[in-house]
């Protein structure tokens, strides 16, 4: 009787997997027309709250479609929001951007922009908002596997919501509190909540439940029932073009089908899943369906299972790293201290009126004693200041000769600072690749026992010939790393002074990449595009390494931070209301070139940034001068870089067109940098 029931679940989930394509293209269509029909309003729209509530109705429709436009709209929206002081706005459209985060699998992102949401709705009093964030906090433990913490926001959240009369919200929590207790094994209170969400099942997407409930019946061994629940779950998943449950139900049926045997099955569910998990960028979905299908191909099909045990351990990485989970801590720690530090001032606040009254006599008291002792100390140091002020001048001039030397090493250190993250990107690759090959010899060695034991030579022979090849390659990597280690200690190490024949195009490229890097592990926002033509005609040239290392440094790190703040700037100004529209998008772009001419070497580093102002132009390469923020910019790179080239015979110049505020081509405007080196030594 099982095994006919199972049978025909398979027939009819295939079935329900056939015809998804048709109805899927048309609720995309359907959905397509609902968001011109918003785009639309969004450009008849009279005023701004209009237009914000529109931005977030447009976000939430592409959510389901193409979460980078959901991205796009969301963020528009918020920035709106922001500039018009807008409170509501800010707090919904912050919540949607979270989701939108969590779904792709920024767990960290996601939590504090919750924690901003809650704060602006808790400081309004907007109580639907409060309790819109509870949920999606409460989603974002789910993800952490911390249950207890999911069902406290869970259980606020739906007093909240029961309080509003909110039938739907309240639903949606019942749900996830039905998960949440069925993750910890408290079935009654799982089937408790999941009762009262299935009689609301009307007024929204009941697949959660259906998985839910089956979930509970695997853990109860009532596999046909689970069977039964989770195909309902699936096509209510289908039928609203879920993808996310969709990917969740599959590696459920997938674990259910390893428990009865069925490994084919299972492998196609898995895939499924995984499927549906790529589809919409679903990390914790990859993750899933990864590991059951790496878990299902171990013992056939080592290839296979690498493959897909490599996907997920990427997709578990950047949902569940240390540096991620390390970020997430923080954040909750920072919140649970704020929330302790506001119970301390009420108390401290209510102490304090309990004396206040003696303290105002007191204070009265001691201020008159402070102005008397204050008064009688200031003739006594008067003389004092007039003293150490006479020292002071005499010891200005050799303290700003010291200052200016320790801020010449400072900026020396800072342009190591800059590659250290840039070389931990580059070393990472190969460790990478290091570790994976040893993970896969270890499991070649124990086939390689298994044959040896059978008498198989020629099979173990294979597999010796696969070890020796692995072998090879992490030796590659292994000198990759040792030659990446080595170049980081060659720029850190004070000069010698001495010339050497230097490969200038491969100096160019290695500090291309270590400073886009070194500028992408700091500001994960971060992405430009950059291009490189180089001259393969030139020979080496006698240069000092480290010092041309530390003016290329400094003139790409200028360029990726002009590309950079030119990118922000089209996101945060008017225009960008109007890109949303079809008008051109700005790409930031950094561009190296290298070319020979006559006996001189050419060196060429553009962006299409800003540009400089001409007002500015001729200071750039004066010491302490930056157009940089306060505390960005030393003002030191770009006079060092200019005494470095002098010191080897060459010249240095830029060449710049600043980019006008009306001028509808986003790519004009930016800045050139021509360097000029002897191709022989001077």
């Amino acid at each position: 009787m099982m095994m006919r029931s199972t049978l025909f679940f398979i027939f009819l989930i295939g079935m329900q997997t056939a015809a998804w394509s048709q109805h899927q293209q048309h609720n995309v269509s359907t959905e397509t027309k609902t968001i011109d029909s918003l785009k639309r309003g969004l450009i008849e729209a009279k005023d701004d709250s209009s237009r914000i509530k529109i931005m977030q109705h447009i976000g939430f429709s592409y959510e389901l479609l193409n979460l980078d436009s959901s991205l796009r709209y969301t963020q528009a929206g918020l920035a709106l929001a922001r500039e018009r002081n807008y409170a509501w706005g800010e707090a919904r459209l912050m919540t949607d951007m979270a989701t939108i985060l969590r779904e792709q699998g920024k767990l960290a992102e996601s939590l504090d922009l919750l924690f901003k949401s809650l704060k602006i709705a808790e400081t309004n009093k907007i109580t639907s908002e409060i309790a819109r964030a509870y949920r999606r906090l409460a989603d974002i433990y789910l993800d952490l596997e911390n249950f207890p913490k999911a069902i406290e926001y869970l259980l606020q959240a739906l007093r909240i919501d029961e309080g509003n009369q909110n039938k739907k919200s309240a639903a949606i929590d019942d749900v996830t509190l039905e998960h949440a207790y069925e993750k910890i094994n408290k079935l009654d209170s799982a089937s408790f909540y999941a009762d009262r969400a299935f009689q609301q099942k009307d007024i929204f997407s009941p697949q959660y439940i259906y998985q839910v409930l089956g979930n509970i019946q695997v853990k109860k061994r009532n596999y046909e029932e689970a069977a039964h629940l989770f195909r309902e779950g699936l096509m209510q998943s289908q039928e609203n073009d879920d993808f996310l449950t969709a990917s969740d139900i599959c590696a459920d049926i997938s674990t259910l089908f390893i428990k009865l045997n069925k490994r084919d099955s299972a492998i196609f569910y898995a895939s499924k899943g995984f499927e549906y998990g790529q589809t919409v960028s679903y990390k914790k979905g990859i993750m899933l369906s990864g590991n059951l299908l790496a878990e299902l191909y171990d013992s056939t099909q080592p290839a296979a299972a690498l493959k897909y045990f490599k996907i997920a351990a990427s997709a578990k990485g950047s949902l569940f790293g240390v540096d991620n989970i390390q970020t997430i801590q923080n954040l909750v720690s920072r919140e649970e201290a704020k929330q302790k530090e506001l119970e301390d001032t009420q108390i401290s606040y209510r102490n304090r009126l309990k004396v206040y009254g003696l303290l105002t006599g007191l204070a009265a008291l001691l201020v008159i004693a402070f102005i008397l002792y204050r008064n009688n100390k200031q003739k006594q140091k008067a003389n004092v200041v007039l003293q150490q002020q006479k020292q002071k001048v005499e010891g200005t001039l050799s303290e700003l000769k010291s200052t200016q030397a320790q801020l010449i090493q400072s900026e020396k250190m800072a342009s190591l600072g800059e590659l250290t993250a840039g070389i931990a990107h580059e070393i990472q690759n190969p460790l990478n690749f290091v570790n994976n090959f040893s993970e896969v010899n270890k499991e070649l060695i124990a086939e390689m026992k298994t044959e040896i034991k059978k008498g198989n030579i020629d099979e173990v022979n294979a597999i010796a010939d696969d070890i020796e090849a692995n072998e090879g390659k992490i030796n590659h990597h292994g000198k990759r790393a040792d030659a990446i280690v080595k170049g980081m200690l060659q720029h850190s190490r004070t000069s010698s002074g001495q010339k050497e024949p230097t490969d200038i195009n491969a100096l160019c490229d290695e500090y291309l990449r270590l400073s886009y890097h070194g500028l992408r592990a700091k500001d994960k926002s971060f992405n430009a595009d950059f291009k490189t033509d180089f001259d393969k005609t030139i020979d080496k040239i006698n240069i000092i390494p480290q010092d041309i290392g530390r003016v290329l440094l400094n003139l790409l790190t200028n360029a990726f931070y002009a590309v950079n703040e030119k990118k922000k700037q089209a996101e945060q100004d008017l225009t960008g209301f109007k890109n949303l529209l079809g008008l051109e998008q700005y790409e930031p772009t950094v561009s190296v070139s290298t070319k020979k001419i006559a006996d001189k070497v050419r060196i060429s580093i553009k962006d299409n940034g800003n540009g400089i102002p001409q007002k500015v132009l001729d200071k750039i390469f004066q010491p302490f001068f930056t157009t940089k923020p306060t505390g960005q910019g030393t003002g030191l790179g770009l006079s060092l870089s200019y005494d470095i080239i002098k010191a080897h015979g060459g010249e240095i110049r830029v060449q710049t067109k600043e980019a006008r505020p009306d001028d509808r081509d986003v790519q004009g405007g930016g800045s050139e940098f021509i360097i000029e080196l002897p191709a022989k030594d001077i």
